[in-house]
């Protein structure tokens, strides 16, 4: 049954959005699309440069903590890449995973690398969900709104059991470097905040593009439950949950779900321009990696040919 997990979330998440346009047709994502000029196209790779950075120098504290060897330049350029394959790939984790795996064999311990970008996304997340949770205690009204959208949540926290099955003598190492990345949780901390005002401001930016007018303090709080929901592994590509969550938020406090829609959709479209340095840095990887297989072979010559001799 688990290896069919990854299938199913991706069919969740196709789910929602055929439902979304069955529901509001495709006014919302047309309307998107014309609402996206150069200026947001700017501010999307502004935004989207700040909180690359602020994120890879969370993971870059981490991996230090943890002993891992990761140079703050690298981290950029690996987070950057990492969030462009989120951003194309299903279940928008697997940048992630292709950044833990990665960093783990440079630094040649593949299992600390891995638990590294965990904390690293753990820190981050844990601060969305706090503020998303917030959100909702401070506007009890869209709780039994956003009812429906939040039902997935209880089925990832299902999941939370199974750890008990882990071996304690497995659970140890990950114990320890949770302890060590805690010496240094207020500049975590500090930078996943800082982060997460990155992600909103794209939001406003998403917003106020597609015509909402509602105030700061009215659309906050809508924004923040959708990057909580952004959190649960159904998506594809990121998308799915969240644009759900904001029709029925938006719709919920009286600005129309079809806005709501649109808002998301012109969100995910800024999010993947804000992803698209991503693309260079895959391709510059590939360049760097390439000469280092060719010259094997010069390298390798003498050799062969004073055996032939």
């Amino acid at each position: 049954m688990t290896k069919f997990l990854p299938w199913l979330r991706l069919l969740a998440g196709l789910g929602i959005l055929t439902a979304l346009l069955w529901w509001h047709s495709t006014d919302a994502f047309v309307d998107a699309l014309r609402a996206v000029d150069a200026g947001a196209v700017a501010v999307a790779l502004a935004l989207g440069l700040l909180t690359t950075v602020l994120s890879a120098a969370r993971w870059w504290l981490v991996a230090r903590r943890l002993g891992l060897r990761l140079p703050l330049g690298g981290a950029v350029a690996d987070y950057y890449r990492s969030q462009f394959l989120n951003a194309v790939l299903p279940a928008g984790v697997l940048g992630d995973v292709h950044r833990a795996v990665s960093h783990g064999h440079r630094a040649g311990d593949v299992a600390r690398g891995v638990r590294a970008v965990f904390l690293e996304r753990l820190a981050g997340q844990g601060v969305a969900i706090v503020a998303g949770v917030a959100a909702l205690l401070a506007h009890p009204a869209l709780v039994s709104a956003m009812a429906p959208a939040l039902v997935p949540a209880g089925a990832v926290l299902a999941a939370v059991p199974l750890l008990a099955r882990w071996r304690r003598r497995a659970l140890a190492p990950a114990f320890a470097d949770v302890r060590a990345a805690l010496r240094a949780w207020p500049a975590i901390m500090g930078l996943s905040v800082a982060a997460l005002a990155g992600h909103l401001a794209l939001f406003v930016v998403a917003a106020r593009l597609v015509g909402a007018t509602a105030p700061l303090l009215t659309l906050l709080p809508l924004l923040l439950l959708a990057l909580l929901v952004m959190v649960l592994p159904v998506n594809v590509g990121g998308w799915g949950p969240r644009e759900a969550v904001l029709a029925l938020a938006f719709g919920a406090a009286g600005l129309g779900s079809a806005q709501g829609l649109t808002v998301s959709v012109v969100y995910g479209v800024l999010t993947f321009i804000a992803a698209l340095p991503g693309a260079a840095a895959l391709l510059l990887k590939h360049r760097e990696d390439v000469p280092e297989r060719r010259d094997e072979a010069p390298q390798r010559l003498p050799a062969l040919v004073g055996a032939g001799q």
